[in-house]
């Protein structure tokens, strides 16, 4: 495939406190007091939407973070403490027109019917722009919290996660479209004939709905899933919108995205329904060989080398607009980058990389325009609206 034919390539951003490397929040440029602060969350999007990526994700967790890659200072040495990733996302919708606003939910300790709720709300706060990405807990610590059973075998809870996903869309498909009708002159605000009960019965859940807030204006809000292997996989194939993975090379990549697009085949979807994203941690500057240089010293700053589920890039702009290219050639929709530092490495993609790979003619110059509203997310990936399935 040639760059010429190569599809649009979709770009988006991991945030998490001051970055992903744990001494991220020593850095000059770093702001640590504020990052229970809305500003400073505003500021991060507006910084990713300048530079027109598709969208932004926001961690999530019921728990301090991981003690086990600590370093020399311990757990009190990394930022501990966060915000809820929804409420952020709801927070900072307002402030934004064009990118996709995603936060992590932990599906494991949190009940379908709540969560189907927020993301509906978030999705009318955005016009349009909202998804989730469901995460399953395997932490004991975070079970602790809610203490409602033992946590259960990680293939127990994707079955779950996947159950949780279709709650999840059918409480959305529970409103028609019109069932609205707000006629004053008759005094009917809402047709009860075009809101459905659900009646999902599974193995972990039973829900009736309908849900309580309407159809929202992507009909469907995005699902997300982070997915390292098999049986996770399965779970993004056959549950998710956007399948975010973690290759180390084009080879690998390559081999998962034919994997998960002969799991969404078997699962019944239609091809391209599923996107797959690459995830990778990058360490970018100008300068090359500056990026390694700091990475080497927030790694002697935290005690440790660091070490990532996915793919750690070092170098250039330029360096990090040859491996996407050569990556996206594999088969991949695009990538979820992972800044280092904040906002450093969040201000080098969105000033750095993307005017690279738009001269590359390999990334947009704007989102699509629109005379009356902003557009969708769904729009922005390409995805279609889904039809409801118990409209007549």
């Amino acid at each position: 495939m040639t760059q010429a034919q190569a599809p649009p390539l979709h770009l988006a951003v991991a945030l998490e406190g001051a970055g992903w490397h744990p001494a991220a929040w020593r850095e000059p440029d770093a702001r640590p007091a504020e990052l229970l602060s809305a500003r400073y969350w505003g500021d991060l999007v507006a910084e990713a939407e300048a530079g027109y990526l598709d969208f932004v994700t926001w961690e999530d967790g019921l728990a301090l973070g991981p003690r086990e890659r600590s370093g020399a200072g311990g757990a009190a040495s990394q930022v501990q403490g966060r915000l809820d990733a929804v409420l952020i996302a709801a927070r900072v919708a307002p402030l934004t027109r064009g990118i996709g606003l995603i936060p992590t939910v932990v599906v494991t300790h949190t009940e379908p019917f709540h969560i189907a709720k927020a993301i509906a709300t978030l999705d009318y706060v955005s016009q349009g722009r909202a998804g989730v990405r469901v995460r399953v807990s395997v932490r004991a610590d975070e079970a602790a919290h809610v203490g409602r059973r033992p946590v259960p075998g990680r293939a127990d809870l994707l079955a779950e996660a996947a159950d949780y996903v279709e709650v999840l869309r059918r409480l959305w498909d529970s409103w028609d479209d019109d069932a609205e009708i707000r006629d004053v002159t008759t005094g009917r605000f809402v047709d009860i004939d075009r809101l459905h009960y659900i009646d999902f019965e599974g193995r972990w859940f039973s829900v009736r709905g309908p849900s309580i807030t309407p159809r929202p204006p992507q009909g469907q809000p995005l699902v997300a899933a982070l997915a390292h292997q098999d049986p996770a996989w399965e779970l993004a194939a056959g549950s998710a919108d956007l399948a975010l993975v973690t290759p180390h090379d084009a080879a690998e990549a390559a081999a998962i995205t034919a994997g998960i697009g002969q799991r969404a085949a078997a699962a019944g979807r239609a091809a391209g329904t599923v996107r797959v994203l690459a995830d990778l941690v990058v360490f970018l500057d100008d300068r090359e060989g500056a990026a390694a240089d700091r990475r080497a010293r927030l790694d002697e700053l935290a005690g440790a080398p660091y070490a990532s589920d996915a793919q750690i890039f070092a170098g250039t702009p330029a360096q990090l607009a040859d491996l996407l290219l050569d990556w996206q050639a594999a088969g991949l929709a695009g990538f979820r980058l992972r800044p280092a530092a904040l906002p450093h490495d969040l201000t080098q993609i969105s000033r750095g990389l993307v005017p690279e790979l738009q001269r590359r003619g390999a990334f947009r110059h704007g989102y699509p325009a629109s005379t009356t509203r902003p557009g969708t997310l769904r729009g922005l990936l390409g995805l279609a609206r889904p039809a409801n399935r118990y409209a007549a």
